[in-house]
């Protein structure tokens, strides 16, 4: 079962997209004191990596007409709550399971306290810790900025200098569509349409930010955006035109590094994201592959390998069984499915992002 806090998934309209999807974050089934789960604390420039928890904050109800408005009771809500002053510490919590290009973001955040600086932000399309844009309020400066970060290096500001609040709850919305960039503070634009013409960072992860000693609480953000289809989906979608004849197909990987083995591709695209079966390790741990039989059906799960020769994968091909049909010939029928995949893979990263 998916995690609430982790993933709200729907079909939705959304004015650039005819459908798209949804991820909330609203941390109510995480432990306090704790970093939310499918999250990573990471630090660009100098410094100790933040301090990332859960705590219980009063947050003002979604229904409040005023994004300033007082709180309306506790509830949980992420805070970065290290102190380092260093000038160039960056802190980010990066969400680790899935890369957004184009996509639509709002979230509420506070700026609670720092000497050195106040400020609170979104890191987006983030290749690594040298490489992302982000865009941040800052309370001292009074200004709303989009940056990009290549190879370390800052570029000029993008943005506006604006009233902006220490103590209360606002709200932050950025929007990329392709190499185009906007940012809106409490739904007013303060960062017009920016194109950049550099689509360098087409996709990457999305993450909370803040600088040197900046307290800030973040809650109720919304991803809304256009799903990319892994080559792995791709591969099952052409296999399946290829060989109308397949009953069924499905791709097993870990979706991140060190993460478990799961469905990475399928006929089905409501399996996507669930646990792969035990032989799928097996054939991964192991030499050989699995053969099984169905109500006329077989069923075999079969090794994938990268263009060095490695297993990343595995993939479990259902065909039509006919009279007289044995493992050696349902092995020779699924074997060109399995080739035809194989052509186009040259590592995990590339099946599964």
């Amino acid at each position: 079962m998916l995690r609430r806090q982790t993933i709200v998934q729907a079909i939705v309209l959304f004015g650039w997209a005819a459908f798209g999807a949804e991820k909330v974050f609203d941390f109510r089934a995480d432990k306090l004191g704790e970093t939310p789960a499918g999250f990573r604390s990471v630090v660009a420039g100098t410094g100790q990596p933040g301090e990332w928890k859960i705590i219980q904050e009063d947050v003002p109800s979604l229904l409040a007409l005023s994004a300033l408005a007082p709180g309306a009771g506790k509830r949980p809500v992420l805070a970065q709550l290290s102190r380092d002053r260093s000038d160039e510490h960056f802190p980010i919590l990066l969400y680790q399971e899935e890369s957004f290009g184009d996509f639509t973001l709002t979230t509420r955040f506070k700026l609670v306290a720092g000497v050195q600086e106040q400020m609170a932000g979104i890191a987006f399309r983030v290749q690594d810790e040298r490489n992302y844009y982000y865009i941040r309020a800052s309370a001292l400066g009074n200004t709303f900025f989009l940056f990009k970060i290549v190879d370390g290096q800052r570029n000029v500001p993008i943005g506006n200098k604006v009233e902006i609040a220490k103590g209360l709850w606002q709200e932050m919305t950025i929007e990329c569509k392709g190499t185009r960039i906007r940012g809106l503070l409490n739904g007013r634009e303060v960062i017009p349409w920016y194109d950049d013409k550099d689509n360098s960072f087409g996709s990457g992860k999305i993450g909370y930010w803040t600088k040197s000693d900046a307290v800030s609480y973040f809650a109720d953000t919304v991803i809304t955006y256009k799903p990319k289809e892994t080559l792995a989906q791709i591969l099952v979608k052409e296999a399946v035109s290829r060989y109308p004849r397949l009953l069924g197909l499905e791709i097993y990987a870990a979706a991140a590094e060190d993460g478990p083995l799961q469905v990475v591709a399928s006929l089905d695209t409501q399996e996507v994201g669930q646990s792969a079966p035990k032989e799928a390790g097996e054939v991964l741990s192991k030499r050989g592959y699995y053969f099984g039989r169905g109500s006329g059906a077989v069923v075999l799960t079969l090794p994938l390998h990268d263009s060095n020769g490695e297993k990343v994968a595995a993939v479990r091909v259902v065909m039509r069984s006919f009279l007289g049909q044995t493992e050696r010939n349902a092995l020779a029928r699924a074997m060109p499915v399995v080739h035809g995949m194989e052509t186009r893979i040259q590592t995990l990263k590339d099946l599964t992002q």
